[in-house]
């Protein structure tokens, strides 16, 4: 069973930043892993994805002010977050799909964590 408790959110002024992590635990993991925000009354929204082969993408809203790694010694995947602005506010929540590597890469998340409250202030 993949484990997966992130840390790192807060409270932070605009235009700051913070670094999210995620460590998975219970299994040594590769896969297909993500970011998502989730804000009250709104659906999830996927944030920073990362593949099996390490190819990343990301939301538009967020391109070019965050970025996500994986270290897959550490089993921890993480998210910096730079320029932030008053639209990121949110839970922030680790994803990860079934194990996988190369070409054979699920991509359903299965495992999810509870979050990290991030809130951005003028």
């Amino acid at each position: 069973q993949v484990q997966l408790v992130e840390s790192g959110g807060g409270s932070v002024q605009a235009g700051g930043s913070l670094s999210l992590s995620c460590a998975v635990s219970g299994h040594t993991y590769s896969g297909f892993m993500a970011w998502f925000r989730q804000d009250p009354g709104k659906a999830r929204e996927g944030i920073a994805f990362i593949e099996c082969d390490g190819r990343k993408s990301y939301a538009d809203s967020v391109k070019g002010r965050f970025a996500i790694s994986k270290d897959n010694g550490k089993n921890t995947l993480y998210l910096q977050m730079n320029n932030l602005e008053l639209e990121d506010t949110g839970m922030y929540v680790c994803a990860a799909a079934a194990p996988g590597s190369g070409d054979f890469c699920p991509n359903e998340f299965l495992f999810w964590g509870r979050g990290t409250q991030v809130t951005v202030s003028v």
